[in-house]
């Protein structure tokens, strides 16, 4: 498959390339190509679960891979020899042969990636959160409506039988008007309450340290931080809500059509300056939708549950959503298992479910089919910046530490300026969005 633009313009791809800093003349656009034919698909990040999203992808012409790290990068392209290896996602933009990308960096390299690659008229697949900050999320979805790319968030779940199961039981109206939503998780797995290491260690010889770090400010290399605890810590991280929110608000955003928050309270464990709290509840009010009441979500990690009461069960699973409705509750565990309504005693008339949702043949199929005939996905970016955008707010309550109200019109926490620097960050010299 060859370098293509569909509903993008080749003007409006070639401006974009050049504010991203790689965009090179040569680089052509073909027509559509036919569904039979693979696309040629680039891989940023092909450790930890960028290998999962290479096995979702790898029915397709694995073209180029990137990462960091030599070890994951040196086992996938001896398993993908015609493959091109890179160390920088930057030089593997500028591949001239390339339809496509998916993005498995740690957070707060996300949108910095994505937003290139769409400014380079690619398709986009990139790892939840889509994001690291809400002002990122702002940016991608705008980029994904002017480019045309097709674009799909990887919260895998989104694509299950037991979530989509559960919305079409919200939307039918079978459970009722629904107004509490309880979310639980038992991240954090990852140190959380700490203060930043005081030692200085010398970086492996497999790591590029400073591509690792990436548009994050700099800071001396430690080994708390790579391959995976750097989810605690603010500059890379989105902590258990940011790791796990758009997996398990999502059968709830879904179903319900929720929107922004009117309104977040934060009660936690110390909430430091380089990491995340311990433990933490956050109440999420949203507003009114049409004939649907407002909700209150509440969510809880680190070793915090709902009442047990609430389902009359003894304990809960380590992570699941718990939606109440008037006539009955929905559990829905996590990782795509079936749904279960409770009480159990209730049952429905499957006639009477009057919303349905096309079967799905699972989350990168469904984005690499929208890639090859022009199509749509459910989890795009314009939807995955909304939901993403819930978690993160989760997080700007923690750090501001009390009761916040959200203008999503204006991206702004009335009442709050010093907000203002966990919506937007700023870049380390050399990077932008």
């Amino acid at each position: 498959m060859s370098n293509r633009v569909t509903r993008r313009t080749v003007l409006k791809t070639a401006v974009g390339c050049v504010a991203a800093g790689v965009w090179s003349e040569s680089r052509g656009y073909a027509k559509t190509p036919s569904p039979n034919e693979r696309l040629n698909i680039g891989l940023i990040g092909v450790g930890g679960h960028g290998i999962a999203n290479l096995a979702g992808v790898e029915s397709q012409n694995i073209a180029a891979l990137c990462d960091v790290d030599s070890r994951p990068l040196g086992k996938m392209s001896a398993e993908f020899t015609k493959a091109r290896t890179y160390r920088d996602f930057r030089k593997l933009l500028d591949q001239q042969d390339l339809d496509a990308v998916v993005i498995s960096t740690p957070d707060h390299t996300h949108a910095v990636a994505a937003a290139a690659a769409m400014r380079c008229g690619l398709h986009v697949y990139c790892e939840k959160p889509l994001a690291h900050s809400v002002h990122e999320l702002r940016v991608l979805a705008k980029l994904a409506k002017e480019t045309g790319v097709v674009t799909q968030m990887g919260n895998q779940d989104h694509a299950s039988d037991g979530v989509r199961r559960a919305v079409e039981l919200v939307r039918s109206g079978a459970i009722g008007q629904v107004r509490d939503v309880h979310v639980w998780t038992d991240r954090p797995t990852w140190p959380q309450g700490i203060d930043r290491p005081p030692e200085t260690l010398p970086a492996p010889d497999y790591l590029d340290w400073d591509l690792w770090l990436g548009p994050a400010p700099a800071r001396p290399y430690h080994s708390i931080y790579h391959s995976f605890d750097w989810r605690g810590f603010w500059d890379f991280g989105t902590g258990a809500i940011g790791d796990m929110g758009c997996h398990l608000i999502d059968p709830a955003y879904w179903a319900l059509e929720l929107g922004a928050p009117r309104s977040i309270t934060p009660e936690s464990t110390p909430v430091g300056q380089e990491t995340g709290p311990k433990s933490a509840q956050l109440t999420f009010e949203f507003t009114a939708r049409g004939n649907q009441p407002d909700v209150t979500l509440t969510w809880y990690d680190g070793g915090r549950l709902p009442p047990t009461e609430l389902a009359e069960v003894k304990r809960w699973p380590p992570n699941g959503t718990l939606i109440v409705g008037e006539r009955a509750k929905l559990f829905v565990p996590n990782r795509g298992r079936n749904c279960v309504v409770l009480p159990k005693t209730v049952t429905f008339d499957e006639s009477k479910i009057n919303f349905r949702l096309p079967p799905t043949v699972g989350h990168h199929q469904e984005w690499i089919n929208a890639c090859k005939t022009d199509g749509a996905t459910s989890s795009d970016f314009e939807y995955g910046a909304r939901l993403t955008e819930v978690c993160l707010l989760g997080n700007v309550a923690l750090r501001v530490g009390e009761k916040i109200a959200w203008d999503a019109e204006k991206m702004a926490v009335p009442g709050h300026p010093e907000a203002d620097e966990y919506l937007k960050r700023e870049y380390r010299q050399g990077w932008s969005l």
